[in-house]
């Protein structure tokens, strides 16, 4: 039964929630994986993409609210997501059309994008702040478990109870949902088989016809869904604010240079490493060794490596080993 117990703590405090985490990293890094694969530069701003769709997603979840509108046991919004991708779709092709047009037709180096996408971080990040505010903001509405630790405890009589988070099921879920379809996208339509080419001959493809101007739209139309998703889903898991959504950008970044930038399975493999890491690196593995160990042994202090607080350098030390020995990734990306 000790072991039962142990399992089930390991399971509601590292497995679950790294396998949301994950999923919502994964997601993100998609995102930036496809602007480096297909744009050719790492955007500094898809953080505060991210951060602009869930703040209009949470804008129109009010609304919708005040209507009288919901979702039932879901939360509502998942109704309003819809409209923060359709918004986060017309920003990005308009800073595309007023910035970064301008920088392909001169055909600047990928460092001076890079650079032009900090500049556009920063507004954005303004533009955010200025919009919905600097507080943390709570919007998961409907049932919150799915079930919860006491329930867990009496349905098998364990001492530990394994609660489960409807918005981490939802995370899993949609998460699912979205790659699937981006990979039909990409193998199935004649678009993405264009963005793939596109991708990996640039020159070769103009010969062969392909609009470029049409491949870069679709492009941020997808960064743009695959962002606002993935900032939504990580704020209905756990809450939304927008400096949060600014620090992401390490893990996001992180989990797609360890899966190899540029390679969308990679992306989501790193998502799930980067996840899984900080979970269980920042994690208190006393009670789970308690379960496991003789009294004798049982740990006094919190068995912790690293404070949650220092998370993110969890995902700064990988990439740093990554980049150091293995710059193209797990997944052969392109090298950094």
């Amino acid at each position: 039964m000790d072991f039962l117990n142990a399992l089930v703590a390991f399971a509601n405090f590292v497995f679950v929630p790294g396998l949301a985490y994950g999923a919502q990293l994964a997601i993100g890094a998609l995102g930036v994986t496809m602007i480096y694969g297909i744009l050719r530069f790492s955007n500094f701003a898809h953080g505060d993409t991210m951060a602009f769709g869930t703040a209009v997603t949470i804008k129109m979840t009010a609304l919708l609210i005040a209507m009288g509108v919901s979702f039932g046991p879901l939360p509502t919004a998942l109704l309003a997501l819809p409209f923060g991708i359709g918004a986060t779709i017309v920003l990005v092709l308009l800073i595309d059309w007023l910035v970064y047009q301008f920088y392909r037709q001169q055909k600047a180096s990928p460092v001076i994008l890079v650079i032009v996408s900090m500049g556009v971080m920063f507004v954005m990040n303004g533009i955010v702040r200025f919009y919905i505010g600097v507080d943390d903001i709570r919007f998961a509405d409907g049932e919150r478990f799915i079930i919860t630790a006491r329930e867990f405890r009496d349905l098998t009589g364990l001492r530990e109870g394994l609660a489960i988070r409807t918005t981490q099921v939802i995370t899993v879920v949609v998460a699912l949902i979205a790659m699937a379809l981006l990979f039909w996208f990409l193998n199935k339509t004649r678009t993405g088989k264009s963005m793939r080419a596109f991708s990996d001959n640039e020159d070769l493809a103009l010969l062969s016809g392909i609009n470029p101007d049409w491949v870069v739209k679709v492009t941020w139309m997808i960064v743009a869904a695959l962002a606002t998703t993935a900032g939504v889903l990580y704020g209905l898991d756990k809450s939304f604010k927008a400096f949060t959504y600014f620090q992401l950008l390490l893990p996001i970044f992180a989990a797609a240079i360890v899966g190899g930038l540029g390679n969308p399975l990679g992306a989501i493999a790193g998502g799930f490493v980067i996840a899984f890491s900080e979970v269980t690196i920042t994690y208190a593995w006393k009670k789970v060794l308690t379960y496991l160990m003789p009294e004798s042994l049982e740990p006094d202090g919190l068995v912790q490596l690293l404070s949650t607080d220092y998370k993110f350098a969890v995902s700064f030390a990988i990439l740093i080993i990554v980049l150091l020995f293995k710059p193209t990734g797990l997944f052969k990306g392109q090298s950094v």
